[in-house]
């Protein structure tokens, strides 16, 4: 037995309630971004106090994406489509808004559009966690899946 056996079970136990916190900072900060951009809030876009102006392509509806699809996300409610949504909506910030700048994420000015289209891309594929609503409001499928209790199956 490994002397690190021990440590790699107690990590394994809490590897869903640690997906749900990462689940709830990372749709916390998507969020905050959307209040940003919509409600002035937290000082507005990029702390100028302003808002984006209803309607405009494709800023204010980015924000909506990220204020509802941030909220739904932290909250672990329809978790993964609302990830996928909000994965996509990044993929076309970075593509569309950052890379024809320059190449690398670091010099466009993409970091956080790519880092959130990849972090939201890999809550599609990992689900909410344990601590979700999706748990109590049907999607605990899901839950279960990533809490690594087996799937239960009816017959009719």
């Amino acid at each position: 037995m490994s002397p690190f056996s021990a440590l790699t079970e107690r990590l394994d136990a809490t590897r869903p309630y640690v997906l749900s916190l990462f689940r709830i900072v990372v749709g916390l900060l998507f969020f905050c971004h959307g209040a940003a951009s919509l409600l002035g809030w937290f000082g507005g876009l990029m702390g100028s106090g302003n808002t984006v102006e209803a309607g405009t392509w494709p800023g204010w509806y980015a924000a909506v994406i990220q204020l509802v699809g941030g909220g739904l996300v932290m909250v672990g409610l329809g978790t993964r489509s609302a990830a996928f949504i909000s994965s996509g909506s990044m993929a076309y910030a970075y593509f569309h808004e950052h890379q024809s700048k320059n190449l690398w994420p670091i010099e466009n000015g993409g970091e956080a559009s790519a880092m959130f289209c990849w972090v939201f891309l890999l809550l599609v594929f990992t689900g909410p966690g344990p601590l979700a609503l999706d748990r109590i409001f049907g999607g605990s499928r899901d839950a279960a899946r990533t809490t690594g209790s087996p799937r239960q199956t009816t017959s009719v």
